[in-house]
């Protein structure tokens, strides 16, 4: 068999592998993966470096399926090229990362072929998509990645890190706001380590493009600073890899190749939306478009002889190759630079390396207080010094954030500049969260900040963040009325219990100056979980913590940072954030009066509810039933902690426009409110 009837029969099974999985899943999408087969082959058997047997290989390219509907694209190639399993670990075990099992089982518990590409869930993702945009989004940020780790570790002779990334998107991906965003960036950079391969089929859900996407897409991408190529015939595989072959050469601008194809390639009679969106093609049309392949009509989840062999031949042993060449020169960079190795080392395993948290400041008692904004910006800065692959940036905010880093060299990210631990995202705070999910996958320790009512522009990517289990930091200032005259449209409300219902998400909202030191030295120590960071804009008095108990507290989620002398609290204060401070202060109004009260600070429920039951009722004893939570913002599921017979004092409207102390006692965010609602409970006057 030649070479050419070799890769058409891989092509080929790719799409009947496809049919097949959707077929028996009775859900799934199967025209992109017929239409696109071509294109993915030659990606992975033709020009990516990807080694199967070691999928977490540093420097290997990255392939990104933005339109994930068309997951069995993915769980064809990952099963014919024989990618090994990695575990948590970043241990590569023996069994495949999916087996032809799997793909039987496509979309079933258990399965993994699930209906959506999914990263730690199966070796050889590089990213979770299935929300449209987001794929291409995130790419961006392994973009940066490449290019600031190229900056770093990269000397003469040790070319250690210039790998490239291939995104797969589609019509839907293109209509997405974020990937506007992220595309808009990427240009600027000048990323031409980044291809994208948008596949132009005219089709969507309810029909033709034509409906609501006339938009000239080549003309959109030049002017973001684009190398846009058009490939006419999506079965044309020497021209798709000519393409390629032209972002590689392509210097200061990412490459964005027109891929003009038809959904379902190969089904005579199936309507193209039915293909393409959630529908199997049916037995007959299964048989029609198998014998339009020259393929046995009869055969399922069929392998021919030679496929897997041509795979191994392909990709298989190029990669091996470059790999086996990687592998030995990082031998001798280790030899010449062995700190910078010992960096590479700890990055990909997510270590911190050691003194990472040396210098960290300390507040002293101040009753005026630092904002919690401010007391972060002290922290970054340390952070940033101590652990090299720390970086990130605002969305245009960071003078306001306090996330600027302005220690000597810290610089700024550029296309001239890569070195810099500065980024800039501009006004795009959906952009900029994707493409901090991106720089986490590839290794690195970035944040990035926004005000906290922004959060809702964020909020998709951070939900994916927290599905892939990435230790990424959002920091979000202006956490509550502290910019009182901008009014409700800058006030949040509701944010903090909706990122509280995001599985896995610890989301973090500080007292004082040292609770967000303590906030930040847990967090930084995450591997697997994503954190929220809201933080003050006003400052908030630094309690002294030789009369309260230490910051450290923040660790458990929630800690007693005051109780009556000598006494049984009667009372208990609850609060979090910038309303910690009323709570001290009713605190001592009440024992003033000879009422036992304690306060208990609350900066993270997530936190708090993975201690031990023992912990949780030391802190907040069940037979203490009169507890009053207070927080500036939505009081939704504060009663899990105060209980029926308790009271919250927050917020069940928006907020106004006035100064802060006037928005305050609007609102009843007062220590004698607090006072009154305690003895109320209590049932004293």
């Amino acid at each position: 068999m030649t070479d050419a009837e070799l890769d058409q029969l891989s092509v080929n099974t790719i799409r009947t592998l496809s049919i097949d999985a959707v077929e028996r899943a009775k859900s799934g999408h199967p025209g992109t993966p017929m239409a696109l087969a071509p294109l993915v082959y030659t990606i992975w058997n033709r020009v990516m470096r990807f080694d199967p047997e070691d999928p977490i290989w540093p420097n290997r390219d990255r392939f990104v399926l933005s339109n994930g509907h068309a997951s069995m694209l993915l769980w064809s190639v990952l099963h014919l090229t024989g990618t090994r399993a990695v575990n948590a670990d970043y241990e590569r075990l023996g069994q495949p990362s999916v087996s032809l099992e799997d793909i039987r089982r496509f979309r079933q518990i258990g399965s993994k072929a699930p209906g959506h590409p999914e990263y730690h869930w199966v070796s050889g993702v590089e990213t979770t998509t299935g929300p449209l945009g987001q794929g291409a989004a995130t790419s961006v940020g392994m973009a940066v990645a490449e290019k600031w780790l190229a900056d770093r570790y990269n000397r003469p002779g040790f070319t250690i890190f210039d790998y490239d990334i291939y995104v797969v998107c589609g019509d839907g991906c293109l209509m997405e706001g974020v990937t506007a965003e992220a595309a808009s960036l990427a240009g600027h950079l000048g990323l031409d380590n980044l291809c994208w391969v948008y596949d132009n089929n005219h089709i969507t859900i309810e029909g033709q493009t034509s409906l609501t996407f006339t938009e000239d897409v080549a003309a959109r991408f030049q002017g973001y600073g684009w190398n846009v190529l058009r490939v006419g015939d999506a079965n044309d595989l020497d021209r798709i890899e000519q393409a390629i072959g032209v972002f590689r050469e392509t210097q200061a601008r990412p490459t964005l190749i027109i891929l003009d194809s038809h959904i379902g390639y190969g089904a005579p009679h199936k309507h193209d939306t039915a293909a393409a969106h959630g529908e199997p093609l049916g037995a007959e049309e299964v048989r029609l478009t198998k014998r339009s392949y020259g393929w046995p009509e009869e055969a399922q989840f069929l392998v021919p002889d030679g496929v897997r062999e041509h795979f191994a031949a392909g990709i298989g042993a190029r990669s091996a190759a470059a790999r086996s060449r990687w592998t030995d020169l990082f031998g001798s960079y280790r030899t010449a630079y062995q700190e910078l190795a010992t960096e590479i080392d700890q990055m990909q395993r997510r270590e911190l390396p050691k003194g990472w948290d040396r210098d960290l400041p300390v507040f002293a008692a101040d009753a005026k207080g630092v904002a919690g904004r401010d007391a972060s910006g002290k922290v970054l800065n340390v952070l940033a010094q101590n652990i090299p692959w720390f970086l990130g940036g605002s969305a245009d905010l960071g003078p306001s954030n306090k996330t600027t880093l302005t220690y000597k060299g810290a610089g700024s990210f550029q296309a001239a500049q890569p070195s810099g631990k500065n980024l800039h995202f501009g006004i795009r705070e959906h952009g900029m969260a994707a493409i901090v999910n991106g720089l986490s996958l590839s290794k690195l320790r970035p944040f990035g900040a926004t005000f906290f009512i922004f959060s809702d522009y964020a909020r998709p990517a951070i939900r994916l963040s927290a599905l892939m289990e990435l230790p990424t930091i959002f920091i979000f200032t202006h956490d509550a009325m502290g910019d009182g005259e901008d009014g409700p449209t800058h006030q949040p409300v509701e944010h903090l219990a909706s990122l509280r219902a995001i599985p896995g998400l610890v989301t973090v909202r500080p007292g004082d100056a040292n609770e967000v030191v303590e906030a930040y030295r847990y967090v930084m120590q995450l591997r697997h979980q994503p954190a929220v960071l809201v933080l003050s804009r006003q400052p908030l008095p630094t309690l002294d913590r030789r009369a309260y108990a230490s910051a450290a507290g923040v660790a458990r989620g929630a800690y007693v940072v005051a109780d009556a002398p000598n006494r049984a609290p009667e009372v208990i204060l609850i609060a979090s954030g910038s309303e910690l401070i009323l709570a001290v202060e009713a605190h001592e109004k009440l024992l003033a009066e000879g009422i036992p009260s304690r306060v208990v600070s609350m900066p993270s429920w997530e936190i708090f509810d993975h201690q031990t039951q023992e912990y949780r009722d030391s802190v907040l004893p069940p037979s203490v039933k009169a507890r009053v939570a207070i927080e500036q913002a939505s009081t939704f599921g504060w009663e899990r902690y105060v209980g029926s017979s308790g009271q919250v004092i927050g917020m069940t409207t928006f907020g106004a426009s006035a100064p802060l102390k006037e928005l305050q006692k609007k609102f009843g965010f007062e220590p004698d409110r607090v006072v009154t609602v305690a003895k109320q409970l209590l049932g004293k006057k």
